[in-house]
């Protein structure tokens, strides 16, 4: 992976902000697994800054929910339905109807709860705004979640990875490759419990159907 050493360290934080800004802005796009990869970048190659790398995370995910949180309270329900047609893995009904859950229950925690979560952190800012959510308490939310989200987990895998760097320097691969996986570990989870949420709907729905028909 010696080709690693040759990526230009703006090419890194760009790259990182764009893909997370992208990704809150409600394109899916893994923003965690590159940012889990650029971390372990950071605690092998020297001329990665792992404080640049964070701050540069945490503004994409900042600006990317922001203009989510806009182009929800916009683009309003069409907007949603529109998401569903193009991308049904990740906009299904089901997948907004449990999003929509969370928001119900916890408010602007969802926005910054959400940060943490695969598919949440895709339909946070989005939603908001398509919920009408007060904008003061959606940026509160928002730049908080950003900033722990993001800086955490940078500072996490980058000490991780400054333990493990004889490790990763030899190995360095299955390192990116324990990231991406991780990243589709957590999304596959949020896909069964959005399967399971809507089975549950599903099965609340029919029985008033079925007490009235008895």
């Amino acid at each position: 992976m010696e080709w690693l050493e040759t990526v230009p360290a703006v090419g890194v934080y760009l790259l990182v902000g764009l893909v997370i800004g992208l990704e809150s802005l409600g394109i899916p796009l893994p923003g965690e697994i590159v940012l889990v990869s650029a971390a372990i970048l950071a605690a092998t190659q020297d001329h990665i800054n792992p404080v640049v790398l964070g701050a540069c995370a945490s503004a994409g995910a900042i600006i990317g929910d922001s203009i989510g949180y806009l182009i929800g309270r916009k683009g309003g329900r069409p907007l949603i339905s529109w998401a569903g047609r193009k991308f049904p893995k990740h906009f299904g009904p089901d997948h907004v109807a449990m999003a929509e859950e969370k928001f119900d229950k916890w408010g602007m925690w969802a926005v910054f709860f959400g940060r943490f979560i695969a598919l949440l952190r895709i339909f946070a800012g989005p939603l908001a705004g398509v919920l009408n959510m007060p904008y003061w308490k959606f940026l509160i939310a928002n730049v908080l979640g950003g900033i722990v989200w993001a800086g955490g987990t940078t500072a996490l895998i980058y000490s991780v990875g400054m333990v493990a760097e004889p490790w990763l320097k030899k190995f360095s691969g299955l390192g990116l490759v324990a990231a991406v996986l991780f990243g589709i570990g957590s999304f596959v989870v949020m896909k069964r419990r959005a399967a399971k949420a809507a089975a549950q709907r599903e099965v609340s729905q029919a029985k008033p159907v079925d007490a009235m028909a008895e």
